[in-house]
């Protein structure tokens, strides 16, 4: 029966993406075929909208649209030339300095708007006509904002572990950011030591330096902004607030920021930000009641337990498996967003990490890891495009110059993947 509904559920899906309906019909077209083979057709409508509806009966759901609307706002508030700037002092003296602030730059803004494209978009767009200027290359510059900008999507806070924690049975979100944190920063520092290498070879100039009324002036614009973070993962690691309450925190900050502080925009802006805000959460929820169903038509029909025989017979060592699992999370990173393919895949692999002994919070970064790769992979990142067509370059040229940041993301992966001490070790040292 798995091997029929397996077939069917891949089959329908595909043929309705194939066709162009939205994921979402797709998905639950898809997996009520699955059902409606073991299940009268009443009650399989009768269980797949039940689940649709239960599945956003969740108090945790409510940090999405919050987080969302307030990286909608820092997008647009003037934040990303404050954090350049900052960044300038961070990395200023670094071989390929200029590149150091792109990087440094995308980890700060990413963090705070949690998209790599408005990092990508609003860091790479001040960062890599500066380096034109200066000398560097620019399908280099072109590839260090592709290849930094997906870091936000690991450093918290991120909608990515939140919509995995609901996904996973309930892992700490506190833990996965705590993971993510880190691993988020070893991408960055990866590719600043890479930065280096590729700069001192090219004989790249370095910034000037700052004086230092002009540090001082730089640090105190940034760190309004800088604080965000520092309430939300302080709040939440000390316990004293709740993601949700974190998220709402983060509103009324940013909004003050925005409106009150720098004064970047008018409060005659909101309504739209409110409707940005309420189309991106409309999809992702609707993804997520889709994947329920989804969910409940794999487990009903034993499909993940038939995946999960499948791969542990190719092999039950842990280093095997989980390298098979990494390649599939890289091959659907290339294809498919990050929510939809977190909804999908994590009740599907998950519980094949558990048997080879990977913990939920470990395998969550590792996920998250292997598709933010995606999003700067052809053929559909979404990343490689944009950050492209900010540079104004050629796709064909950015992919060229990404080559030696595509090893080094892999071997950070592997890294991260095999050495669980990198990502647990600060959960666990805060009791997470």
């Amino acid at each position: 029966m798995a091997g029929e509904a397996s077939f069917i559920l891949i089959a329908v899906f595909g043929v309705l993406a194939l066709l162009g309906l939205p994921l979402a019909v797709a998905i639950v077209a898809a997996a009520f075929a699955a059902v409606a083979l073991v299940l009268p057709f009443d009650m399989a409508v009768f269980t797949a909208a039940q689940k649709i509806v239960a599945s956003l009966d969740s108090f945790s759901l409510l940090a999405v649209p919050f987080f969302i609307l307030s990286g909608v706002m820092m997008n647009s508030g003037g934040i990303a030339l404050r954090l350049v700037n900052f960044a300038k002092l961070i990395a200023g003296r670094i071989p390929g300095s200029l590149a150091q602030t792109n990087i440094a730059g995308n980890m700060l803004f990413g963090s705070i708007s949690g998209s790599a494209i408005a990092a990508s978009t609003s860091i790479g767009g001040v960062m890599v006509p500066i380096q034109a200027k200066e000398g560097y290359d620019r399908d280099f510059a072109a590839a260090v904002n592709i290849a930094s900008a997906p870091t936000g999507m690991l450093i918290p806070p991120t909608t990515a572990f939140i919509i995995y924690s609901l996904i996973s049975g309930g892992t700490s979100i506190a833990a996965l950011f705590m993971a993510g944190a880190v691993a988020g920063t070893l991408w960055g520092i990866g590719m600043m030591a890479l930065t280096v290498a590729i700069a001192k070879r090219r004989n790249y100039p370095l910034a000037p330096s700052p004086s230092i009324r002009e540090a001082l002036n730089v640090t105190w614009q940034a760190i309004p902004s800088l604080m965000l973070i520092v309430l939300i993962i302080g709040g939440i690691l000390f316990g004293i607030v709740t993601p949700v309450e974190a998220s709402g925190i983060a509103v009324l900050y940013t909004m003050a920021l925005a409106f009150l502080i720098h004064r970047t925009m008018p409060i005659s802006a909101l309504p739209r930000f409110l409707i940005e805000t309420s189309m991106i959460t409309g999809t992702i929820m609707l993804l997520l009641a889709a994947s329920a169903t989804l969910s409940f038509a794999m487990a009903f029909t034993g499909i993940p337990a038939a995946v999960t025989a499948l791969v542990l017979g190719v092999s039950e060592n842990p280093i095997i498996v989980m390298l098979i699992i990494n390649m599939i999370l890289l091959v659907v990173g290339c294809f498919m967003d990050i929510g939809p393919a977190i909804l999908i895949f994590t009740p599907i692999l998950l519980p094949i990490a558990q048997k080879v002994g990977v913990d939920p919070v470990h395998f969550g970064t590792i996920m998250v890891f292997n598709l933010a790769i995606g999003t700067i992979t052809p053929p559909v990142g979404t990343g490689l495009f944009v950050g492209a067509s900010v540079a104004g370059v050629r796709v064909e040229r950015a992919i060229r110059a990404l080559g030696p940041f595509y090893l080094l993301l892999f071997a950070v992966l592997m890294l991260v993947t095999y050495v669980p001490a990198i990502s647990m070790a600060l959960p666990r040292a805060l009791g997470l």
